[in-house]
């Protein structure tokens, strides 16, 4: 891989903004099939949100699984995605996803570094609807060594540092599983031990670890193949605007070296920014708790504020308001630290595990706590809490963690000390602390408790579907989403609403050419990733819908701007 730092030229073929999945599946596509491409990052990184996500990738009837002799079919997912959206379904983007999902993994797979592995096991998040899955749709990038990037790893955007230990090594699903086993478990402890030796040797060269999983994993296998094709990348280069010539949209203004220049783009532009999660306006315009004075936090990037969205509707572009949500919701708490509070998304690791509840401030349960983080926050938001608190016993905190609480043998005072968690003797105790009714609360837990001794959640149903369960503890009996709360001290952490990136965003059709208010496309002019508006609608179908379709659309985008019509594999 060249060192040779790229100058920007005054014309390619193809532009692309942003350098997330979508964006470099985009840039990729196009340039294997001939065209000069370039791609044009606002942050000092590139990766974008991918590289900060957990990287699932949802592709129905995927090669993997049918190669695993495992069975599905485009007919059952179409089903599964007519329930999910209802009268919000858009059949094109939708068809077009499903036909071409599967393509796109064989091609990426053959042409590119990015090589896949599909989980046997992994439910839909709403598995007893028709069209659901047990297994099989969701695929990983396979584990990754950074330093094949070169001197390009240092500006892969890291992980998220929270999600991260011994100083920037980083766990996927299964290393997280022998961590919480080491001390029970011969061969858990050889894992892990395992892991942190490597971890060891790479500190001694590299500010963080070079083993990469999770959306490390796609980005930096996406990147090792946009630098050995030599598609320039450009880190610091902002958009400004959309340049038009007639009708068409020509090319792109953007703040790159100092200075404002244009770029002319004769095939297209590819937008893929990420959409608009960290823009505070457009949060207050399109997610009501926002406007009613609720706190919102994002997980995704501080640079994805709408810009490309923006000066899309400068060229007469159509934005899609109508999807049930705004964004993909997940529940977050505040670390504290020494530049401010930062918001840590709790996603699966701790909420349907046994021993744990969610209350509001007036202590009584409001949701099923096992749902999934998009699911929990609409519960959350439909029972009028803009706040409230996740809490557990001292068993749960130490078998399972809770939060950026991580479970024994880490330690865990420290997170007492700096308030981010509130601990009682009793339960009336911590209510005291936390400011609710402790009659409430006791009340609330020994109801719980009763039902976590058999098995079944009769208010909200905790542990009631193979996805919950998936997320519980297995070793756990009757329920592996039921404790009782019984084992004092208990521990609360405050949880507000949060995202990992907005659903709404540019109307397309099924080639991601974005459209204009009256269904017409605005020439020269691609959206993919969230910068289109999600397939889903707003809907939260199953692990990996934001980077399946990403994925998906920046190979359609890159063969349509290319020439070459991506049609379904026969």
């Amino acid at each position: 891989m060249s060192r040779t730092a790229p100058v920007l030229a005054d014309a390619y073929d193809l532009v692309v903004v942003g350098s997330g999945a979508a964006g470099m599946a985009a840039a990729i596509t196009a340039k294997l099939a001939g065209l000069d491409v370039a791609i044009l990052e606002k942050a000092a990184h590139y990766g974008g949100s991918t590289a900060v996500s957990g990287g699932a990738i949802w592709i129905p009837d995927n090669p993997k699984m049918r190669d695993a002799g495992m069975q599905d079919s485009k007919e059952a997912a179409r089903t599964y995605l007519k329930t999910e959206t209802g009268n919000r379904m858009n059949a094109e983007l939708v068809d077009s996803f499903l036909d071409n999902g599967p393509e796109m993994v064989r091609f990426f797979e053959a042409n590119t570094a990015l090589q896949f592995e599909h989980r046997s096991y992994s439910p839909d998040y709403h598995p007893d609807q028709d069209g659901a899955a047990m297994g099989g749709r969701v695929l990983d990038a396979k584990d990754y060594d950074g330093r094949r990037l070169g001197a390009n790893f240092k500006r892969l955007k890291p992980p998220i540092a929270d999600f991260t230990v011994f100083g920037g090594m980083m766990l996927n699903r299964f290393d997280i599983g022998h961590f919480m086993k080491m001390t029970r478990s011969p061969k858990s402890a050889i894992h892990a031990t395992k892991l942190m030796m490597r971890h060891a040797l790479d500190r001694l060269t590299h500010p963080r670890g070079t083993r990469l999983v999770l959306g490390q994993a796609v980005a930096g296998r996406l990147a090792e193949t946009v630098f050995a094709l030599g598609i320039p990348l450009f880190v610091e280069t902002p958009l400004v605007s959309l340049e038009r010539d007639g009708g068409r949209v020509s090319g792109v203004s953007v703040h790159h070296g100092g200075v404002t220049r244009s770029v002319l783009a004769r095939r297209g532009v590819v937008l893929a920014t990420g959409g608009f999660p960290q823009s505070e306006a457009k949060r207050a315009t399109y997610m009501p708790h926002v406007q009613a004075g609720a706190r919102h936090y994002s997980m995704s990037p501080a640079t994805s504020t709408g810009d490309a969205i923006d000066a899309s509707l400068g060229v007469g572009a159509a934005l899609v308001s109508t999807n049930s949500n705004a964004a993909f919701w997940a529940p977050v708490s505040l670390l504290p630290g020494k530049e401010g509070p930062r918001p840590f998304p709790h996603l699966f690791l701790d909420r349907a595990k046994p021993g744990v509840i969610a209350i509001g401030d007036d202590g009584r349960r409001f949701a099923n706590e096992a749902l999934s983080y998009h699911d929990f926050v609409q519960a959350m938001l439909n029972a009028g809490k803009q706040q409230a608190w996740l809490m557990c016993d001292h068993r749960a905190l130490r078998k399972y963690g809770l939060g950026a609480v991580r479970p024994f043998p880490a330690p865990y005072r420290a997170h007492l000390r700096s308030g981010y968690i509130t601990s009682g003797a009793t339960p009336e105790a911590l209510a005291e602390r936390i400011g609710v009714p402790p009659e409430a609360l006791a009340d609330t837990i020994s109801r719980f408790n009763h039902d976590a001794e058999n098995g079944k959640d009769h208010d909200f149903g905790k542990g009631s579907t193979a996805y919950q369960t998936y997320l519980g503890d297995a070793e756990n009996a009757p329920n592996p989403c039921l404790h009782p709360l019984d084992t004092g001290p208990y521990y609360a952490i405050r949880i507000y609403p949060g995202d990992i990136g907005t659903s709404i965003g540019l109307s397309t059709n099924g080639n991601g050419q974005v459209l204009d208010e009256d269904g017409a496309t605005v020439e020269g002019l691609y959206a993919c990733g969230n910068d289109m508006n999600s397939i889903m609608a707003g809907a939260y179908p199953g692990a990996g819908i934001t980077l399946g379709p990403a994925l998906t659309f920046g190979y359609v985008v890159g063969r349509h701007a290319a020439g070459a019509q991506a049609t379904a594999a026969n």
